[in-house]
């Protein structure tokens, strides 16, 4: 089972808790009582945004579909030249939304915004 560990955007540990692969990173979040906003669930509103990379330093290597660039560009997450680029750059500062992300196989670290 992969591990996650969620951080507020200072660093501060809010959750480490061990994950089925399949599941969607918000439904992680809700159960463990993360404290991410969430307005929609359904992948329209953009509110549920985080930011990703692997504990074990490599970068997530999955690309957000046309769906999540375009409501991450409407939520100002991003701009228009990511939002219609052809590939997803490798970095891990980007966000993402955690009701498109399904867990893999990797131990994740997940930054959640302050609100």
């Amino acid at each position: 089972m992969p591990t996650l560990r969620f951080e507020s955007e200072a660093g501060a540990l809010l959750a480490e808790v061990e994950a089925m692969p399949g599941d969607l990173l918000l439904d992680v979040a809700r159960l463990a009582d993360v404290p991410l906003h969430w307005r929609c669930g359904q992948g329209t509103c953009g509110t549920c945004k985080v930011r990703l990379a692997r504990l074990d330093g490599a970068a997530y290597p999955a690309e957000p579909g046309r769906k999540e660039r375009n409501v991450l560009l409407r939520a100002g997450a991003i701009d228009n030249a990511l939002a219609a680029g052809e590939r997803w750059p490798p970095a891990t500062r980007h966000w993402r939304l955690a009701c498109h992300l399904a867990v893999g196989d990797e131990n994740w670290r997940v930054e959640c915004p302050s609100f």
